[in-house]
């Protein structure tokens, strides 16, 4: 049964309907294959209701005046294959509205159930991602679909991925990493060297962007499964999630494996900010706002 959830915003921003609203907000409750701390699949609920107390103002512009709509949450009942089956069908309905898709999970392997509805929809996309870990395993813990296979799925599928703010992972991913030529820079690179986003040339143009909340730094927010020292710091994902909206057409944003602490409600506020700050940067910029036909 779905859960009863706000509109992200609340009572500050009039919902609007479908076809009238640039971001769709799609909660994902879903939590199957956490291996560490529990709690993802509250993470949609805490969002919504820390967005309540944003403000519509943020980087100098409302992303709220272009339309926001919260679709009901995603049915995560029963096996992950038919959870997956479920966003693939209601990212594909926000697309087919030419609306941009905001994933709000939930554990990471959501986004394998967002990639089929991309496809169906964009010829050619790359996918961004932000995270403490790789999540190129082939398998862990026995799934396939765990949330530590999510872009080893991804870049199965012949879609370029790059990775920022990784420091967390495996003899079997370096591996995987290296022989694949994976683009990426980790956490310690970007503390050390700057926060240039170095995107390869040959990038494709349009990209989704997939947010883990663990890449941002375990003492700004430890609510997370897996929560790993020495990450980004918010002006750092900030500065790179503006670079990449200017360089590069947003198809679609999600933040997952967000496990709120009850006892630390600036955790979901921080949430909830992150998401509004991705709209944010998505309205600033003048490749998306003509991409997405902006006025």
């Amino acid at each position: 049964m779905n859960q009863e959830m706000p509109s992200f915003h609340g009572e500050d921003v009039e919902p609007s309907k479908p076809e009238d609203a640039l971001f769709h907000v799609l909660p994902v409750p879903f939590e199957e294959s956490v291996s560490y701390g529990a709690g993802t699949s509250a993470g949609p609920a805490a969002t919504l209701e820390a967005s309540c107390q944003l403000e519509l103002l943020t980087l100098d512009v409302i992303p709220a005046e272009y339309g926001l709509y919260t679709a009901p949450p995603v049915d995560c009942s029963g096996r992950c294959e038919k959870v997956l089956a479920n966003i693939e069908r209601g990212v594909d309905a926000t697309l087919g509205l030419n609306k941009i898709p905001v994933i709000i999970g939930g554990e990471h392997t959501v986004t394998c159930g967002v990639i089929p509805a991309l496809k169906k929809h964009f010829e050619d996309f790359g996918v961004i991602q932000f995270d403490a870990h790789a999540d190129l395993r082939n398998s862990y813990q026995g799934s396939e679909l765990s949330h530590a296979c999510v872009m080893r799925r991804i870049h199965e599928q012949g879609i370029p991925i790059y990775q920022l703010g990784t420091r967390s992972y495996s003899v079997e991913e370096r591996d995987y990493r290296q022989e694949h030529d994976i683009a990426y820079r980790d956490a310690e690179d970007i503390w050390r060297n700057g926060h240039d986003l170095n995107l390869p040339d040959n990038f494709p143009e349009k990209v989704f962007i997939t947010f883990d909340i663990d890449g941002l730094d375990s003492a700004l927010l430890p609510a997370t499964g897996t929560p790993v020292p020495g990450g980004l710091s918010w002006y750092q994902a900030m500065w790179l999630l503006e670079q990449i909206m200017e360089s590069r057409v947003c198809i679609g944003f999600d933040m997952v494996e967000f496990a709120p602490i009850p006892q630390l409600h600036g955790n979901g506020f921080t949430a909830a900010q992150l998401v509004y700050n991705m709209m944010g940067y998505l309205v600033k910029s003048d490749r998306n706002r003509r991409y997405h036909n902006l006025s």
